[in-house]
């Protein structure tokens, strides 16, 4: 895939690079769709979750009808989207929402709830007393998968290259503990990467999960 510019970003920088077309292709949170005028799902796979996802969490030291504040990660669209569409259809908690700063992992406490994804996650899961998965939330409340991000285009891209893109894409899944191995990320004790990569992480979009994604979206736009 030498034919390929590779550039790295948490999703929401994905998302804005593809929102104003400084990017061809983008894994982007599935919030930004409907921002869009038009797109594309180029992909048979994305990242999903079907139940926990132990990685996109609210956590809070106080039950959901103590909480007051809750600061939404700003790394994620989807998340911080996800949560309001939680609270509104399933939770039905009056929430004070806020944007997050960098550092904002330290105030929870008290009736401040957040809202935190990705890796810091893992460091953080078992230091609160409640620690709500929102993916986990979402199949109780619908009974289906999750889709976070998904590959996404708003141009014309070559069928040939998005058959040998999806090619690439499956070889990597297959490859993940290969994948870890060559990594040289520092994860936190009693974290384990190829479980949370094979057993948490979801990457076939399948039909369940674009019905999934149809609904979120529904859901988004009654916000």
């Amino acid at each position: 895939m030498n034919m390929i510019d590779l550039q790295e970003d948490i999703p929401s920088i994905c998302a804005q690079k593809l929102k104003f077309k400084q990017v061809d292709i983008g894994l982007v949170p599935v919030a930004l769709l409907p921002e869009l005028e038009q797109y594309k799902i180029i992909t048979d796979y994305c990242i999903g979750t079907n139940g926990k996802v132990d990685s996109v969490k609210l956590y809070s030291n106080v039950p959901l009808n103590e909480i007051k504040i809750v600061t939404l990660d700003y790394q994620s669209k989807s998340s911080i989207n996800l949560t309001k569409v939680l609270n509104k259809f399933y939770w039905k908690q009056n929430f004070e929402f806020k944007d997050a700063k960098p550092g904002y992992e330290q105030s929870i406490s008290g009736a401040n709830a957040a809202v935190v994804i990705g890796d810091r996650t893992f460091s953080l899961n078992g230091t609160f007393k409640y620690e709500f998965d929102l993916a986990e939330e979402w199949k109780k409340m619908t009974g289906l998968p999750f889709v976070f991000a998904a590959w996404v285009t708003t141009s014309d891209v070559d069928p040939e290259f998005i058959d040998s893109f999806n090619e690439a894409l499956k070889s990597g899944i297959k490859d993940t503990d290969k994948a870890i191995q060559a990594s040289n990320i520092q994860h936190p004790k009693n974290f384990n990467p190829l479980d949370y990569l094979t057993n948490k992480i979801n990457y076939t979009l399948d039909e369940n999960k674009r019905k999934a994604l149809d609904l979120f979206l529904k859901y988004i736009l009654q916000l």
